[in-house]
């Protein structure tokens, strides 16, 4: 077993001590899973750094020991540390386009970490790498094990990762959000060869992750975090059947599908605490539906539930205080959200077309003949044409690698120095509220100089990766301010600063957030921050490349009803790249599904999903995890 016991990690910030980690306990047992799940700087990231000992500069063990086979890990030099590090104990980081190293072929990396914690040297530990490339889903294993990480998309990346801490063959794995960046499909082979290496070695899995879907699928534990502490702890059957603690159940709520459309979702108003401050009471009573007037002064304690199964433990007053008379009314998060249904769900009349896509062909180029031509090309897409509506949404889905980010990229024009792009994009200029008519459209693609300076304030991008689309040197305050210095001069400064204000509310980030820097982010903040910067400026066309991988539900709930209510109110059209089916339930009106460079499958959201007749569609609802909703009890 691997046991954490009163574990506290402290760092040192300009804002005071911040108490990342207070006061966990938790027992990790081999052969078993058990997930850590809550919203994005509640401390989940933090336990798993704290675990390997990689917490960062700023950060120290405070307190608490870490048991594995009766040796404290927390007492290890550092040499004995690298010994445990991968080899007892493996990691699988958030963001694998920072993790892996951009100057050294994807192979090399797994190799090395093959030889280091392995007998395999030479051509054996390359022969393993194949075979784990293959394992995880990656095509053409032979190949693409001497790629650059550059050359390949993000959830290509996340499995090389996986690939990577699994071929070191480690007792325990610490997975922290290991399927974020994957396809549905991929995903549920992932998952389902990480279930084969527990019966197979008895791997004990620490599965950090926002995706209730997946933890309904694959715990046998889950803890429930907020604000530094763990506020419930049940067996998973347990928790979905029956959770107690009022955060549990408004994040069951929060989950979006077919069944909520048309509905905002139930968001927790406000956002996780500041952990610098002193806490008096429960620190998840400001937003809490159900708070009793002590609540806000007494610190709760994490206690068994009466009536339920043996390991179920609740951090709520409402189980262990006899006060509850003095409950006191409070709004539900469901009553405080925007109630206005999105301009989905109006009436179905024709809408002026904003953007058409005819015969968009994208070719890269592989290899350079002697003379300087290029002599192979390879096709991401193969010709694709789809259109949006204004105020409309188009979700387009598909396997990692299908194409779907490269189409997104090449609409915004990012891609004309590295790759060869064929066809049109028309741009459809806005109906004139007198005439009733609109102009000539333009092709982006034709685009240059300013023209393409105003198209780009019409047609924005929110990244899948939010840390690398951050410039590391700049503070958020100035990240969001670049796109409003470019695109829209005309505001002063005291403008500016009053719209960030307001973005920053709208994307649930506390305004402190304008004067740090993006490291000082969790994963789901910094893609709180792109969405921010891409709204800035006030487009018509936004495209999401998987705007909510990297948030938690409760979160998601808060930006999807931000996009609706966008949709509503101004009229934007998004085009919505995502993995994430109950999202594209929820928000789409039309789907697109691609597989290698082509669009198979389109139309309606309710007729795709539903009634789909292609194959390849039917595959990947197959793979669908999905939370199995009841009655709490």
């Amino acid at each position: 077993m691997l046991k954490i016991d009163d574990l506290r990690v402290h760092l040192d910030a300009d804002a005071g001590l911040v108490r990342a980690i207070d006061g966990m306990r938790l027992t990790l047992a081999q052969g078993q899973t058990f997930a850590l799940v809550g919203e994005s700087g509640c401390g989940k990231s933090m336990t798993a750094l704290a675990l390997m000992r990689l917490l960062p500069d700023n950060g120290r063990i405070a307190g608490g020991r870490l048991d594995l086979d009766g040796q404290d890990l927390f007492d290890l030099s550092e040499a004995r540390m690298r010994d445990v590090r991968g080899g007892r104990i493996g990691m699988i980081f958030q963001e694998p386009g920072t993790s892996l190293n951009p100057v050294m072929k994807v192979g090399a990396q797994i190799v090395e970490a093959i030889e280091a914690h392995t007998p395999l040297r030479g051509e054996a530990a390359r022969k393993k790498a194949v075979d784990w490339l293959r394992r995880v889903g990656i095509p053409e294993p032979e190949r693409r094990i001497d790629e650059y990480p550059f050359r390949l998309s993000g959830g290509q990346k996340q499995r090389i990762m996986i690939a990577m801490t699994l071929a070191a063959e480690p007792d325990f794995l610490i997975a922290d959000e290991p399927t974020t960046a994957l396809d549905v499909t991929i995903q549920a082979q992932i998952l389902e060869l990480l279930k084969d290496l527990q019966r197979e070695r008895g791997l004990g899995l620490l599965l950090i992750t926002h995706d209730l879907g997946v933890v309904s699928g694959m715990a046998h534990q889950v803890a429930l975090m907020y604000a530094g502490q763990i506020v419930e702890v049940a067996p998973a059957a347990d928790f979905f059947a029956a959770p107690k603690h009022p955060y549990a159940r408004l994040l069951l709520r929060a989950l979006p599908d077919a069944e909520r459309r048309g509905e905002p979702l139930a968001a927790i108003p406000g956002t996780v605490p500041p952990l610098w401050q002193d806490f008096d009471g429960c620190r998840f009573e400001p937003r809490c539906d159900r708070a009793m007037v002590h609540c806000g002064s007494t610190c709760p304690s994490l206690s068994a539930v009466q009536d339920r199964p043996a390991g179920h433990e609740v951090r709520c007053l409402l189980y262990t205080d006899p006060r509850e008379a003095l409950m006191r009314p409070a709004a539900r998060p469901a009553e405080t959200a925007a109630t206005a249904k999105s301009s989905t769900d109006q009436a179905n009349g024709k809408r002026p077309l904003l953007l058409e896509v005819k015969d968009l062909k994208v070719r890269y180029p592989l290899a350079r003949g002697l003379l300087g031509g290029t002599k192979r090309w390879f096709d991401a897409v193969g010709g694709v044409s789809w259109s949006i509506e204004s105020g409309r949404t188009l979700a387009l889905v598909g396997e990692s690698g299908c194409g779907k980010t490269t189409t997104g990229k090449a609409i915004v024009q990012l891609l004309r120095r590295v790759a060869t792009i064929e066809g049109q994009a028309l741009l459809h200029p806005p109906t004139d509220a007198a005439t009733g008519q609109g102009g000539a459209p333009r092709d982006l693609f034709a685009l240059d100089g300013e023209a393409l300076r105003e198209a780009r304030r019409q047609v924005q991008i929110i990244f899948q990766d939010p840390f690398a689309s951050l410039n590391p040197r700049l503070r958020v305050q100035e990240v969001l301010e670049e796109g409003l210095l470019a695109l829209r001069p005309e505001l002063d400064a005291s403008a500016r600063l009053a719209l960030l204000h307001e973005l920053v509310d709208q994307v649930g980030l506390r305004r402190d957030a304008l004067g740090r820097f993006p490291h000082e982010f969790s994963g789901g903040q910094r893609q709180r921050i792109a969405i921010a910067r891409a709204l800035a400026v006030e487009p018509r066309l936004i495209v999401c490349d998987e705007p909510t991988s990297a948030l938690d539900v409760s979160v998601q709930a808060q930006i999807l009803n931000l996009l609706r209510e966008l949709q509503r109110s101004r009229g934007l059209s998004f085009l919505f790249i995502t993995h994430n089916i109950g999202v594209v339930e929820y928000i789409a009106d039309e789907v697109a599904v691609m597989q290698s460079g082509r669009i198979v499958e389109a139309g309606a959201c309710d007729a795709v999903l539903g009634s789909p007749r292609e194959a390849y569609t039917r595959t990947l609802l197959a793979a669908v995890p999905r939370v199995e909703r009841r009655t709490a009890a």
